[in-house]
């Protein structure tokens, strides 16, 4: 499927309404060094449409790893669950920051899940919170 064409002013309108930042792992982007992408909460591949409440803000790796992905399964509770949708539900409900706020932590069933089918504690996002958090910029308010 080709990607759907997201005009400057649904990107303006998303990259407002979001706050520059990923909706999953809060990354900002004036700190990539990269553009966030703009994602399809519902994929298009599951009939999600191009229309700005079903769009987001999200870092690459968040993006990518999310894929088509809607649902997980989560081993602590035994159930399917809906990914988070950062446009509906509160991340300070469902995630937040490990002691030396380098790793986000899963606290429902849909944000455990979240955690764990974005990779949002890889390797590399890890060390560079650590680096971000030295630095003062990391983690972020709410």
């Amino acid at each position: 499927m080709a990607k759907s064409y997201i005009s400057p002013q649904l990107r303006a309108a998303v990259e407002t309404v979001a706050g520059q930042r990923c909706g999953y792992c809060l990354t900002p982007q004036a700190i990539t060094g990269a553009a966030l992408e703009i994602e399809h909460i519902l994929p298009e591949v599951a009939g999600g449409l191009t229309v700005e409440d079903n769009l987001w803000l999200a870092c690459t790796a968040c993006n990518r790893y999310k894929g088509r992905r809607t649902h997980g399964y989560d081993g602590r509770s035994g159930e399917w669950v809906p990914l988070f949708n950062p446009r509906r539900q509160r991340w300070l409900e469902h995630f937040s920051w490990s002691k030396d706020g380098a790793e986000i932590i899963g606290l429902t069933a849909c944000g455990r899940v979240t955690v764990d089918l974005l990779h949002m504690n890889h390797e590399e996002i890890v060390g560079a919170r650590s680096l971000w958090v030295q630095a003062g910029w990391w983690p972020p308010e709410s």
